[in-house]
């Protein structure tokens, strides 16, 4: 079972998350909007990871909130995302 849902905002596409223990919003709904993510997650007990800033500030307003990994490096090329992100 899923442990980790990936923010549409983040590549599908990557090794790092290429398994079981995550799922990728693209393959649930792609157009869902944060308050759908957010009670999902809450619901199935994931992790949301995500570089969308809302969630954070989501945090202080809702409890129990679901965890979030908040991703933040700015804008970067893909190229040098995956790099950053490998090295960690």
């Amino acid at each position: 079972m899923a442990k980790f849902l990936i923010d549409v905002n983040l590549p599908y596409y990557f090794s790092l998350w290429n398994n079981s223990n995550y799922i990728h919003q693209k393959d649930l709904d792609d157009e869902w909007t944060d308050d759908q993510i957010w009670k999902y997650s809450l619901e199935n007990d994931l992790t949301i990871i995500t570089k969308d800033s809302d969630f954070s500030n989501k945090i202080l307003l809702h409890n129990p909130p679901p965890k979030v990994i908040h991703v933040r490096f700015g804008n970067m090329k893909m190229k040098d995302f995956h790099e950053t992100i490998l090295k960690l």
